[in-house]
């Protein structure tokens, strides 16, 4: 068993020299494949390095990429702007041209077709300017100087750009309202889809709108196409800054449009004149309005009686004082403007050359009629011809102009008084913050156009003033030659200058003497006194003023006194009255205290003078006795054929028309005061005292019997009876 233990187990020695001889080679191969440290740390960094320059490189070549790529989005979206603003133009221009000329061709006419375009003239115009500036530079939109120019172009234009927006903006509710009108014509609205559609088969539209609807699309895309172009736009760009503020620019383009509009439709609501009758004023009332209305009111009364002080804005007073100045000068002209056309309009209407002038000499009297027959008939009429094209008809539409801003003044002061209530409170609502932004925007509004309105407004008036001073003169021409024509062939025209203005005086002097003798005879035939038959009502008063101041105090109104003092009295021409005295509290007798049968007052005492009482037989002179021939027919039963006999009397009095009187069927006499006239019947067939049968002109007629005036006249030829 030991010597199987020994065989068993390996040779302990010879083991240990094999491990020894293997272990020599092994320790070589490990000493062959030793590194020094220091090659070692060389190797890491070049290994570093090269990893990191690839790094780089990567990265260099993705910022390039992404550069490119921005480029290459910066150069789209400009060439989108351009591209779009092209084809918006080209669209505009289709409607307004091609669409428009066909549409005008339909039949019956499109009603207000031509306001639908109104306004776009001005979009189409800065389009058009816009693309001019950027075809000019003469680049493509590559060129990095592209994006400069194309802020220039815009910031240049952005105020006219401003100002054709906001009116196309302001008015594209009135566009909307006139398509709508023509919705409701079926057969025309589909002619016009039909017309739409043939004029531009390249674009799907059927409407004006489709067209119309773009410039409103346009100016809020604008900040938008900037904005997009900005954001692909490297920071270090020369432009970079220009096109931030080409971009502020046109968002502060959209928010004036915006307020522009605001103020526009606060304004159109505002300014309209409502013609309403009490009925339809009676209708819009309701509780809140007639609450509104006493809140308006108490603070109006507490403004006036000082309770509470008055909002001051003297900007605004200063306006309204000029607006208001403006507004008197404007309608006084506009009346005196009116009474001038009046006058010369009755002027034409005389016909002076077919009266006998009684001139001295052949000559003058025929060149007279020549001259007036030239300005009757053609140098007045172009004159008031064009004085009604340049003159007349601007002053009304200047006129007619004034109510926009007077009502919205008015409509002011009230929103004024509702602000001022409250400002009292601490915390408003909803409405009340409506209330208060109305109030702030018709302000604003105001003071913003207001002074453009009156500067526009004074223009206008000293424009229509000078065309007025540029037709006298040329009526002075005019007439100034029609005349030298004639007066070098008079005598006078051959007279030295200080011999002819020798006798221009003496002439003028003469012919005013005339006048004035004429004159004063018409103002003595008006002072005759008038004595009429007085009506049971007048008699009355006149036998209490008798009874209480005697005969002596009564007197007669030459002719109609109007009250121009305190205390004065309004009395017609011929009416009685009693002087009570005859000065006024003062000591001035020109005004005498008179009682008119219950009103006691004053009048002037050159209108007065005393009565002279008829006696009962007077009326009888004038009158023709007529013969009795039995009852005759009723007074609506007389006719013009019937002429009752008369005989012939020796009047001691002449009867006149104290008033004007216009018949109102044929059995009546139309009369005009002052007119001669002789009364048949002093009554009517019925017996009825107050309507006289009268003949004036050959013609008879009834009259009122207090119309008519019995005036003393010298004894006069027998008057002949009529045929």
């Amino acid at each position: 068993m030991e010597s199987s233990l020994r065989l068993d187990a390996p040779p302990v020695g010879r083991c240990r020299r094999q491990e020894t001889a293997e272990e020599p080679g092994l320790s070589e191969g490990a000493k062959g494949e030793e590194v020094p440290e220091e090659n070692v740390g060389e190797d890491d960094e070049e290994v570093e390095k090269t990893r990191e320059e690839e790094e780089s490189k990567e990265e260099e070549s993705e910022r390039l990429a992404a550069k490119e790529r921005a480029a290459q989005k910066q150069l789209m979206a400009i060439e989108e702007f351009v591209h779009t603003e092209r084809n918006y133009l080209k669209n505009l221009q289709l409607c307004t041209v091609n669409i428009r000329r066909n549409l005008q061709e339909i039949q019956p006419p499109l009603p207000n077709l031509d306001s639908m375009f109104e306004h776009i003239g001005g979009v189409i115009d800065v389009s058009g300017r816009l693309l001019s500036l950027l075809d000019q530079a003469q680049m493509q939109s590559g060129d990095p100087r592209y994006l400069e120019t194309l802020c220039n172009s815009f910031l240049s234009l952005s105020h006219d750009i401003e100002m054709a927006y906001k009116e196309y903006l302001a008015n594209y509710n009135n566009i909307t309202a006139v398509e709508n009108s023509y919705k409701q014509k079926g057969a025309q609205w589909q002619e016009m889809i039909r017309v739409i559609k043939t004029s531009a088969p390249d674009v799907n539209a059927s409407t004006l709108s489709f067209f119309l609807v773009m410039p409103v699309q346009r100016i809020a895309r604008y900040p938008l196409l900037l904005q997009t172009v900005q954001k692909h736009t490297d920071p270090r760009h020369p432009a970079y800054a220009l096109l931030e503020q080409t971009g502020r620019a046109a968002v502060q383009l959209n928010c004036e449009i915006n307020e522009y509009k605001r103020f526009r439709e606060v304004a159109d609501k505002y300014k309209k004149t409502e013609n309403l009758t009490i009925k339809d004023k009676i209708n819009r009332l309701s509780g809140h309005s007639i609450a509104k209305k006493t809140a308006r009111l108490s603070q109006y009364i507490k403004h006036e009686t000082g309770i509470v002080p008055k909002h001051v804005d003297e900007e605004f007073d200063a306006l309204l004082g000029f607006f208001l100045l403006l507004e008197k000068g404007i309608t006084d002209l506009h009346v005196n403007m009116r009474d001038y056309l009046s006058h010369l309009q009755r002027f034409l209407s005389c016909r002076p050359e077919e009266a006998d002038l009684d001139l001295e000499g052949e000559k003058a009297a025929l060149f007279s009629k020549e001259i007036t027959v030239a300005l009757r008939q053609w140098i007045y009429p172009t004159y008031e011809r064009r004085l009604k094209t340049l003159v007349f008809k601007p002053l009304c539409s200047l006129q007619e102009l004034l109510a926009g801003p007077r009502n919205l003044i008015r409509k002011r002061q009230d929103k004024l008084l509702d602000f001022e209530l409250l400002e009292e409170k601490s915390s408003l609502n909803y409405e009340e913050q409506a209330v208060a932004a109305t109030y702030r925007t018709i302000n604003t509004l105001l003071l913003t156009e207001l002074p453009q309105f009156n500067g526009k407004a004074l223009q206008l008036l000293w424009n229509i003033l000078g065309a007025f001073a540029c037709l006298q003169r040329d009526l002075t021409a005019e007439m100034e030659q029609l005349a030298s024509s004639f007066t070098h062939q008079l005598s006078h025209s051959h007279l030295e200058p200080s011999a002819f203005w020798e006798w221009a005086e003496s002439s003028v002097l003469e012919g005013a003497k005339n006048l004035e003798s004429l004159c004063q005879r018409v103002q003595e035939a008006l002072n005759v006194p008038i004595v009429q038959p007085l009506s049971p009502g007048s008699q009355k008063r006149l036998r209490a003023l008798m009874d209480r101041y005697g005969p002596e105090k009564i007197y007669q109104l030459t002719g109609p006194a109007v009250a121009a003092r305190d205390l004065d009295l309004n009395l017609s021409k011929g009416e009685l009255v009693a002087v009570v005295s005859e000065m006024d509290t003062r000591g001035d007798r020109r005004r005498w205290l008179v009682d008119a049968g219950g009103l006691k007052g004053y009048v002037p005492a050159s209108k007065l003078t005393r009565y002279h009482q008829l006696t009962a037989d007077a009326p009888k002179s004038p009158h023709l006795t007529v013969a009795s021939s039995g009852p005759g027919p009723r007074r609506h039963s007389y006719t013009p054929g019937t002429q009752p006999a008369v005989t012939m009397a020796m009047p001691c009095f002449q009867v006149f028309a104290g008033y004007d009187f216009t018949a109102r069927s044929s059995h009546e006499l139309s009369l005009r005061a002052g007119e001669p006239l002789q009364i048949v019947e002093p009554h009517d067939k019925r017996g009825n005292a107050e309507w006289s049968l009268v003949e004036a002109r050959g013609q008879r007629g009834y009259v009122p019997s207090n119309y008519l005036a019995i005036l003393p006249s010298v004894v006069a030829s027998p008057t002949l009876p009529y045929r």
